[in-house]
């Protein structure tokens, strides 16, 4: 199960990923925008930071953009970055693999098979899916003409 830290960070993401090429926002502009507590984002920020995925900038006009282009970074890529393995439990985790204490046999588990078979379908979609595509995706959707306001004269 993904964390509110997870995603928080995610929102942030796609705030910048939004706001792509204006220049640095500072937490208080995404803090306000996202009705995200301001000192859990700067935590949260600093973690994107040091995983590769922002660029903070100093001074009267810093804040933080995004290190790649959005159609680079995958929501995948951030939920491990902040929650770790996508495993919901460790024996199918390619990073964090531990066999499970209380199994007899992993080879013939079939709670593994479903678990191993959950995170493919979890990885399968959070590993294609970028902060551009999302947003497009957001925008498609909400976008649409509510069926009920359409008609012919």
């Amino acid at each position: 199960m993904i964390s509110k830290k997870g995603k928080y960070a995610i929102r942030a993401a796609l705030y910048l990923a939004s706001h792509h090429g204006k220049g640095p926002i500072t937490v208080d502009k995404i803090s306000s925008a996202e009705g995200i507590s301001h000192k859990f984002l700067e935590t949260i920020m600093q973690e994107l930071k040091n995983g590769g995925l922002l660029q903070s900038h100093r001074g009267k006009r810093g804040g933080y953009t995004l290190r790649l282009s959005p159609h680079k970074i995958t929501i995948g890529r951030i939920i491990r970055l902040i929650d770790g393995p996508l495993a919901p439990v460790r024996c199918v985790s390619a990073s964090a693999y531990a066999p499970c204490p209380d199994c007899p046999n992993e080879k013939k588990c079939n709670i593994r098979m479903v678990m191993k078979e959950i995170k493919e379908a979890i990885s399968w979609v959070v590993d294609r899916k970028t902060l551009e595509q999302t947003l497009r995706d957001y925008e498609s959707e909400h976008s649409q003409i509510p069926k009920e306001l359409l008609f012919d004269i």
